[in-house]
């Protein structure tokens, strides 16, 4: 048999320095840090685009140090930690010297909780997933709603800790066979009353206490309602939000607090799994081979509840708002109707609730007041 010879010309030696400065070959330069954080100090780790480690180290937790830290490192630089109570402090620090930053979520970097559990091989894995892309980021705001974050914080904690107060106050008194029906047990016109049907000398003590605390925390919560009501006005999207029946002041404040954005929904779908309203389904075995063709399987898709991992925040305030809104109109006369139809009254409220979430997104982005002349239930 003849061997056909296919002649080359003779190779021209590769000149690295022509083809970068025409683009065709980038040169791989991006490294990837990974940051275990901790109060005193925290441990990091860089990786190149290879994979292989290039630093480890400890350093301070202080912006100085860090700073000094990002500054040594040549090329683009993309940063991962998690998020933390210093997460947002170290987010803002980072950011303006870096390529990227990249708070991701810890709940699913399940990756960690292989093998043994150490600051360095912590920090490794960061580095790790962030070079794989594999990682999902926590959203930091923007500055302009900074305030009105904090102010949220403040009212929703001094809510939370009046609550748990006056919980606590009504627990001794059944503990001991008292009956605590309505409010009469918080006033303080009839708490002596109440504090004589305790025969225990500390526990009348204990209860004093718990009245004083009530007292304390009163005030400051109407303190920082008002502080933030009055932040809340700063913002024209929280004029917009109250024009929806039953996003007053105060939820649409929580709403502007915590989305910041309407543009980091595309879709009213993402904002449903945002705040936790998405129906997860499980489905397994879908396609099937018939007449040598792949079809899919024709059965139904079997559901587990809403999305668990979500803002409970703004699943309170939309849920409160289907289920103040189910006696009054625009939304009384859906309800009945989806009732109507055989749906059960908590599905019929989760529905609504969603339909309120859409409508809210939809106004903020398009900048307009709530008609219910354009309410379309179809959708």
């Amino acid at each position: 048999m003849w061997a056909v010879v296919e002649r080359r010309k003779p190779q021209q030696p590769f000149n690295v320095d022509a083809l970068n400065s025409q683009g065709s070959v980038p040169m791989k330069r991006d490294k990837y840090m990974g940051i275990d954080l901790h109060q005193a100090t925290s441990v990091v780790v860089v990786l190149d685009s290879e994979g292989k480690q290039v630093l480890e180290t400890v350093v301070a937790t202080e912006a100085p140090a860090v700073i000094r830290l990002l500054q040594m490192i040549n090329g683009p630089l993309h940063v991962t930690f998690e998020e933390t109570t210093q997460a947002a402090w170290l987010y803002e620090v980072v950011r303006a010297h870096v390529t990227e930053v990249i708070v991701c979520d810890p709940r699913r970097n399940k990756l960690l909780s292989e093998g043994s559990k150490a600051d360095k091989p912590d920090a490794r894995k960061l580095a790790d997933l962030l070079r794989a892309g594999m990682l999902r980021s926590v959203y930091h705001g923007h500055e302009g709603t900074r305030t009105l974050k904090e102010l949220v914080r403040a009212y929703e904690t001094l809510s939370q800790d009046t609550e748990r107060t006056m919980v606590r106050i009504k627990a001794l008194y059944r503990g001991r066979g008292i009956r605590t029906p309505g409010r009469s047990v918080y006033q303080s016109s009839q708490r002596e009353l109440w504090l004589k049907q305790l025969s225990e000398t500390g526990l009348r003590q204990r209860v004093g206490l718990l009245y004083e605390e009530l007292d304390n925390l009163t005030p400051l919560r109407k303190k920082a309602k008002k502080a933030m009501l009055t932040e809340s006005r700063k913002h024209r999207a929280v004029a917009l939000l109250q024009t929806i029946p039953e996003l007053g002041p105060i939820r649409s404040a929580l709403i502007v607090a915590t989305v910041d954005t309407p543009h980091r929904f595309r879709t009213k779908r993402q904002l449903w799994s945002y705040i936790g309203l998405a129906v997860v389904t499980h489905m397994s075995s879908e396609y099937d081979i018939q007449d040598g063709h792949i079809v899919r399987k024709r059965k139904p898709i079997a559901t587990r509840g809403l999305n668990q991992n979500c803002n409970r925040r703004l699943k309170e305030v939309f849920l409160s708002a289907a289920t103040g809104g189910s006696q009054t109109e625009p939304y009384r006369t859906y309800l009945e109707a989806l009732r109507k139809r055989g749906v059960r009254p908590e599905m019929a409220r989760l529905t609504l609730a969603r339909h309120i979430a859409a409508i809210a997104l939809r106004i903020w982005k398009k900048g307009e007041t709530f008609d219910p002349k354009k309410l379309n239930w179809a959708t």
